[in-house]
């Protein structure tokens, strides 16, 4: 039987791409409903969004016929998508841009 592998996208998420890399990094090692019930109870927005497309690629494996507990992560990948250019006025009529960080999650799983 060969290797199936089922992905989920997420794009253009207004949180920075190193605010999600540690809880893609802690999540990527366990099985996907693992993940899926460790990230509910997580403080963080990231949780939230991490959540949403790991249950996105359960969903995708179940949607073609695989049983959720034979699936594994190969890989939860938090790139970085482009930047709002924002700013904040300070004294004397003058600005300081700020920039708002996009990511795109990937998530790919696969079964044994």
């Amino acid at each position: 039987m060969e290797k199936q592998t089922f992905t989920a996208t997420q794009k253009f998420l207004v949180v920075s791409p190193r605010k999600l890399r540690p809880i893609a990094k802690s999540s990527a090692k366990l099985s996907p409903l693992e993940a899926a019930r460790r990230l509910e109870y997580l403080p963080n927005k990231g949780g939230d969004l991490i959540l949403k497309v790991v249950k996105t690629a359960i969903a995708n494996a179940t949607q073609k016929g695989v049983d959720a507990k034979t699936l594994s992560f190969e890989s939860i990948q938090i790139s970085e998508g482009p930047r709002l250019r924002r700013g904040i006025a300070v004294s004397r009529g003058q600005w300081h841009p700020l920039k708002k960080r996009m990511s795109h999650i990937t998530a790919v799983s696969y079964t044994h």
